[in-house]
């Protein structure tokens, strides 16, 4: 069995998985990991993998040390079963390289468009040769609501949670439509642009927010929240082969 770790701005992941699919997977604390030893005594397991897009702390880094079994870190020189042509591979994150292959292991010899919506939105595309070729970093929904209030005079802080209308008609429901429609709007510009080169894309979609689509696009249209999990599972497998 392998236990994977998936340390986010906001929360971390651990999973186990067994045979390439997930038994448990348990979201804790990213600074503590206080689920961590209660999921090693419950599971056999044998090797990990972790990945980290923030500073590990001193607690984490004392309970991975108290592991029985070998955990691999993600880095811009673990070997991985694509081809990066990202130019700055020492600056690109983890989760989305992890979340690119996770898609490719699902649906491979397909281009991909892969779409992460957390505390970022990450738009990153993978041809069908398996050759990732990038993408772009947008902020996310809760950023958006945020920055809407801190850098504005009067409008006040919304939360996601709400009515999202076509058209706003109070200024919390403006700014909540507002943030979300404009998010739908931009993921669905992607995907048509992508399309005019490649008309066979499909799209995956994972993070913790979820948007609706034009009815013409969802049949190319797959989520999965476990992408990122997957992908890194698949990085561990590869790097046990070599």
């Amino acid at each position: 069995m392998n236990l994977i770790i998936d340390i986010g701005n906001t929360v971390a992941k651990l999973a186990i998985f067994d045979q390439g699919e997930p038994l448990e997977v348990v979201h804790c604390s990213n600074q503590t990991l206080d689920s961590l030893p209660l999921l090693c005594r419950k599971y056999p397991i044998q090797r990990g993998i972790l990945s980290s897009v923030i500073t590990l702390s001193s607690l984490v880094m004392e309970r991975l040390g108290q592991l029985s079994f070998p955990v691999i870190r993600l880095t811009h020189e673990t070997p991985v079963p694509i081809k990066n042509l990202y130019k700055t591979p020492e600056t690109l994150g983890a989760d989305r390289l992890a979340a690119v292959i996770g898609a490719n292991a699902i649906r491979p010899n397909r281009d991909l468009l892969i779409i992460d919506a957390g505390t970022c939105i990450t738009f990153d595309f993978i041809d069908k040769h398996g050759q990732y070729h990038g993408g772009n970093i947008s902020p996310g929904m809760e950023m958006r609501l945020k920055a809407l209030h801190a850098f504005t005079a009067k409008l006040p802080e919304v939360t996601a949670d709400g009515e999202t209308p076509a058209y706003g008609d109070s200024t919390e429901t403006a700014i909540r439509a507002g943030v979300y429609h404009g998010i739908a709007f931009e993921i669905e510009g992607y995907i048509r642009q992508l399309q005019k080169n490649y008309p066979q894309l499909l799209v995956f979609l994972t993070g913790g927010d979820r948007f609706s689509f034009d009815t013409n696009l969802k049949s190319s249209i797959f989520a999965d929240s476990f992408l990122v999990l997957k992908g890194l599972n698949r990085i561990l497998a590869y790097n046990d082969k070599i």
